[in-house]
């Protein structure tokens, strides 16, 4: 995929229906089979799962695998993507993606789901590294080694999220164009970019606040490292702004990416 997309959510449903010229949309993988989609607008579709818990101890739940197989197929998907991340453990679910342990143990655990995942899907999975508030103790690899490990094990493509990536750095009082470089950028498969805002001395990735221009930029290292033009996707959930707010900044991130803007 290349070029500007935006993710699809009913609130703005009319608004992305309306656009003449996003490259692809995405939606909630587990939300899809509840969605009419005529409402959808006639461009690729990636169903972005939020529920796998592919990092967790357990196997992934085959049904849930299946259920996005069946978004793949419902939509026609090029591809899907989900988080390196857990959500659920010794049956309590979190309600919330939570960051695994940067271990070997932990590398094990996701490389056991995500293959389990690829062999139920017909399309390549994508999977996003997630804005944390803390790392766990005695982390054995950076977070650039372990994906770069991960992707090497299973085969599966990388959704990058440039948000998280300086949300992560400005935390840990790390300078976000460093950790963009450790990342094994040759296999981005798509771009997340989101808004966020700091809140008691944390910067938090909300989908909720304007683009800052910090995120901008790394759009922009990204585009100059990546040699192929990629699909840059924005996230928006919740607080949404007039129209013309959000094509104002779809219109920064094809800039900040040397893409033709969608409007």
């Amino acid at each position: 995929m290349t070029g500007v997309g935006i993710g699809w959510r009913p609130e703005i449903a009319a608004f992305v229906g309306a656009l003449p010229g996003p490259a692809f949309t995405e939606v909630v993988a587990e939300s899809l089979h509840h969605i009419d989609p005529a409402l959808l607008p006639d461009v690729p579709v990636v169903p972005h799962g939020v529920k796998l818990s592919l990092g967790g101890a357990g196997e992934v739940d085959p049904a849930r695998v299946r259920l996005l197989a069946e978004a793949a197929e419902l939509v026609r998907a090029p591809l899907v993507s989900e988080h390196v991340a857990f959500v659920r453990a010794g049956g309590l679910e979190a309600g919330h993606l939570l960051p695994v342990p940067r271990s070997r143990e932990s590398l094990d655990a996701l490389t056991r789901n995500i293959r389990l995942t690829l062999a139920e899907l017909d399309v390549p999975l994508a999977v996003e590294p997630i804005a944390a508030l803390f790392d766990w103790p005695d982390d054995e690899f950076t977070e650039g080694e372990f994906l770069t490990e991960l992707l090497d094990r299973t085969g599966a493509r990388l959704l990058l999220d440039v948000a998280n990536v300086y949300a992560n750095a400005r935390n840990r009082g790390r300078d976000p164009v460093a950790v963009l470089e450790s990342f094994p950028l040759d296999r981005v498969a798509y771009v997340h970019v989101a808004g966020g805002a700091e809140h008691d001395g944390l910067y938090h990735d909300t989908h909720a606040h304007a683009l800052p221009q910090e995120v901008l930029a790394l759009v922009a290292e990204t585009a100059r490292r990546v040699p192929d033009h990629l699909g840059y996707l924005l996230e928006r959930d919740g607080d949404y702004p007039p129209a013309a707010d959000l094509v104002r900044e779809l219109d920064a991130v094809a800039d900040a990416a040397s893409l033709p803007r969608i409007t």
